[in-house]
This record gives structure tokens, C-alpha cells and sequence, in this order.
């Protein structure tokens, strides 16, 4: 049975679930800072996972990618799997802003985050209730 990473749970809001993966949002109002993690069991690696999975994971990457490119006007799209600190496989795809809190560097222990605030969370569910497409589903 598919659970979530303790440290990401603590991190992040749940904002849905695409057919595989798992939106989360960073908790981290300096940046729109996505994490898609596949709900399958003890994988950590991006070849642990099936071809299918693999290639559903690339669309709803990139599909996310591009939501939030526009969404929030970002610069550059960061998209990456590190894995260094928590081990269940996940992505994470961060919108990127000529000066925003980090820029040009990564956004990882830069700063100390800023949570967001409930009504925050809100606007940015309510944009990406705009955008996404039929194969996602909010959490409420």
C-alpha cells in the first residue's frame, strides 16, 4: 500500500492525485514549488519503476511543467529527482523567478522556508483548478 514519505507529508500540502502521482505543494511561499510523487510501493529510483509508469510519470511531469510555466509566468522551470534526503522517488518541478529569494541558485537550503498561508493555498488551488486537466483530481 502506496504511503507518503514521513518528511514530505511534514512538508508539503496535498493538493490531488494525476492517475500515478501525487501533487503535492511545498510548503515554501518563496517559490510555487510542486513535488509529484508515483504511488507505488518501495521505489526510490526512476528505474524502479515500469515502462508505463515511467512514461506517465515524463507526461504528468511535463504537463505539470507546462501549467505552472504559464500559471505563474516563471522564467525557468526546474525539474528535478535528488532523493539525497528522502528516498521515496518524487520530483519535483519549481517554477522559477529572475529574482526570486534564490535566484540564479538552486532553491534547496537556501533560505529558510515561509509557510504559506491557508488563504495562499487556496488562491493556488483555485488557479490550478483552471488549468489541469480532467486526469486530475483534487484533494479536499
Amino acid at each position: 500500500m502506496f504511503a507518503l514519505d514521513p518528511r514530505l507529508e511534514s512538508d508539503t500540502v496535498t493538493l490531488g492525485d494525476f492517475p500515478l502521482s501525487r501533487l503535492l505543494l511545498m510548503n515554501d511561499a518563496q517559490y510555487p514549488w510542486f513535488i509529484l510523487v508515483p504511488r507505488r510501493e518501495e521505489v526510490s529510483e526512476l528505474f524502479q519503476l515500469g515502462s508505463e509508469d515511467q512514461q506517465r510519470l515524463w507526461r504528468e511531469t511535463t504537463l505539470l511543467a507546462e501549467v505552472l510555466k504559464d500559471t505563474f509566468q516563471a522564467d525557468k522551470m526546474n525539474v528535478a529527482t535528488l532523493g539525497n534526503m528522502v528516498s521515496q522517488l518524487h520530483m519535483h518541478v519549481i517554477a522559477r523567478r529572475k529574482g526570486d529569494a534564490a535566484w540564479p541558485a538552486p532553491v534547496w537550503g537556501r533560505h529558510a522556508p515561509v509557510a504559506y498561508r491557508q488563504e495562499q493555498i487556496s488562491a493556488i488551488r483555485d488557479k490550478l483548478k483552471l488549468v489541469l486537466t480532467d486526469d486530475f483530481k483534487f484533494g479536499e
